[in-house]
């Protein structure tokens, strides 16, 4: 992946540094992003002679800038992210839950993302990073806070496995929907929040982001190879009601698969997709040539240029539908 695909608090060590000399000339001067040399001009007052005319950014995932003859990077579209935690009250008890958000000053639409089971790993870090990376507030919440001691993440390995599906089947479904009204309440609520929100999810948290879809305050949701949906097996007695209650979803959806997925056969999204389409959901539908878990940034199965493909995809999805910040 290129420097200028990487979640940005990455690629922008040294950038503020760069800026305050920026906003201290009257020229423009060269800055070096991420291996890539971008001319910067200073903040262009708005009665400076000239034209100012609209362009897009030069990275992705950025806002417009302005020109005046000459490019201007607007650096405000910069973001830096902080991690927090807060253990969230549900009738099962305290749900620890990180909240990864940006840095600067303002209001973003909140975003519920939930983990495989494995919990908060660091690629499910990584991946709220990114997320909040591009203006969002982000939960991550342990979705076997009532299982594991708080902030356990479980190893990716046979026994990790083998935990957390015991985990996922321990499990009544009742739990995991307060689990996520619980988050989503959090975020309306939260200082940084629009109020608008989405949920997203990989693996059972693809299964958990289709059902917090369910609440009527959820506009749009991502569900990367959400796992038991077809076959009625999430939660305790293995008989979740997740495909009659599509009825119940108000926002848009969007799904994404791996044909080469043994955990949720043609079959199976076969079945969904027919559901989806009865119900008359608003959805849009991707199946790549992608292993399981082909999203998790370490480990055999990932694929880097199809991940960056299925981020821009999530990342068009909330833009079109909880729309940007006022920051």
């Amino acid at each position: 992946m290129s420097n200028q695909n990487r979640p940005k608090r990455a690629v922008f060590a040294g950038f503020w540094e760069q800026v305050k000399a920026v906003e201290k000339s009257e020229e423009t001067l060269d800055i070096a992003l991420g291996g890539t040399t971008i001319a910067v001009s200073p903040p262009i007052q708005t009665g400076s002679n000239g034209p100012l005319v609209r362009e897009e950014s030069p990275l992705p995932g950025w806002r417009p800038v302005y020109v005046l003859g000459r490019m201007k990077i607007d650096y405000h579209g910069l973001m830096i992210v902080q991690d927090e935690f807060a253990e969230l009250p549900t009738p099962t008890g305290p749900m620890r839950t990180q909240i990864t958000r940006p840095v600067a000053a303002g209001k973003y639409p909140g975003l519920v993302l939930f983990s495989e089971i494995f919990q908060i790993t660091g690629p499910i870090r990584r991946a709220a990073a990114l997320l909040a990376g591009h203006g969002y507030v982000v939960a991550v919440p342990e979705i076997f806070h009532e299982l594991e001691p708080a902030g356990t993440a479980l190893a990716y390995d046979q026994a990790g496995a083998d935990r957390g599906n015991a985990h996922k089947i321990g499990k009544p479904i009742s739990a995991y929907d307060d689990d996520a009204l619980a988050a989503l309440k959090f975020l309306a609520g939260h200082e940084a929040c629009t109020g608008r929100l989405g949920a997203v999810g990989i693996c059972i948290g693809g299964h958990l982001a289709f059902r917090a879809a369910m609440n009527p305050e959820v506009m749009a949701a991502a569900c990367f190879y959400a796992t038991d949906i077809h076959s009625h097996s999430l939660g305790a007695g293995k008989n979740d009601n997740s495909l009659e209650r599509i009825g119940e979803i108000r926002g848009e959806l969007l799904h994404i698969w791996g044909k080469q997925d043994p955990h949720i056969p043609l079959e199976g999204r076969n079945l969904l997709k027919a559901c989806l389409e009865s119900a008359g959901t608003r959805f849009t539908w991707h199946e790549f040539n992608g292993a399981h878990a082909f999203m998790r940034d370490e480990g055999p199965r990932y694929d880097p240029e199809l991940a960056l493909l299925c981020w821009e995809l999530v990342l068009g999805l909330f833009q079109r539908r909880l729309g940007g910040g006022d920051w």
